[in-house]
């Protein structure tokens, strides 16, 4: 599933199509994702303007002119085509063949927005685990996918003294802690196993024993400035493309070429001086990787 970089990238590439223009017009080639479309989806959005972008943990919000907000998650497969109205992905200026995924023909194209001055912005998803929604934009702290999300990492008031509070006395692992969405908004497997690594703390540690009766362990502050840095590195790289993800412009991210730990198994530590080997292991059905010899 696309993690807070990813999402963040999509998101800018939206803003470069979307940002002050307005839908023409929608086209469904289904009445579903995976919840269906809000009734009278097409008819809301016709004419309407964009005139924010925001994210909020891993749902993109573009707020419109009628005091709506147009929620999207990507699922596991989603992606955003931007096409002109040649058929090239803006930012790329290559041709697509006709029929293929991102072109509006494809078999898992399911929602086509058209832009005003020409051109269009294409949703394809072959697992259908996304989701679109209008939400009026009061509603949007009690919506049901939004209401209980955490803070997002990069707010100030995430710090070690918020972490300390939020694993005092918890028994569950480092990292199940950290991908608890209710604590965090938007952090994902790939990028909590970098972060520990990083810092040097065991995902298989409990949470709860970084928290001293008065104050913490001082290594809480080392986990919220790598999780930022890991963050902000991928965001720069366009996210990591391992399956399915991919910029609005077409492109690729890159930020897998920089993996420390994550889907390296078996192989060396990358720390200077460690020597010890990467292992894989399952925490809560999810692959987990960390060096075992660094990580305590």
């Amino acid at each position: 599933m696309p993690e807070l970089p990813e999402v963040e990238t999509v998101m800018s590439g939206l803003k470069k199509a979307l940002l002050g223009r307005r839908i023409r017009a929608v086209r469904l080639a289904r009445a579903d994702l995976r919840l269906p479309f809000p009734p009278g989806f097409e008819a809301r959005l016709a004419g309407r303007r964009v005139e924010r972008f925001e994210r909020r943990a891993k749902y993109i919000l573009a707020h419109l002119d009628s005091g709506e907000a147009l929620l999207l998650h990507l699922g596991m497969s989603g992606r955003f085509t931007v096409m002109n109205g040649a058929g090239r992905a803006l930012g790329l200026g290559e041709f697509y063949e006709e029929g293929a995924a991102g072109t509006g023909a494809g078999p898992h194209d399911h929602v086509i927005f058209e832009v005003e001055g020409g051109g269009q912005i294409v949703y394809t998803d072959p697992r259908r685990f996304g989701v679109m929604d209008l939400i009026p934009e009061r509603e949007l702290s009690t919506h049901h996918l939004l209401a209980g999300i955490g803070i997002e990492p990069f707010d100030e008031a995430f710090s070690a003294e918020y972490l300390a509070d939020s694993f005092r006395g918890r028994k569950a692992p480092l990292k199940a802690a950290l991908l608890d969405q209710s604590v965090i908004a938007g952090l994902g497997n790939i990028y909590v196993c970098e972060a520990l690594h990083r810092a040097g703390l065991s995902p298989r540690r409990k949470a709860g024993s970084l928290v001293r009766k008065r104050g913490h362990d001082p290594r809480l502050k080392d986990v919220v400035r790598h999780i930022r840095a890991v963050l902000t590195e991928a965001i720069a790289a366009g996210g990591a493309t391992l399956r399915d993800h991919a910029q609005p412009d077409g492109r690729r991210g890159v930020f897998q070429h920089r993996f420390a730990v994550y889907d390296r198994g078996g192989q060396p530590c990358l720390k200077r001086g460690c020597g010890g080997t990467i292992r894989r292991i399952v925490q809560a059905g999810r692959s987990t990787f960390y060096c075992p010899r660094c990580q305590t």
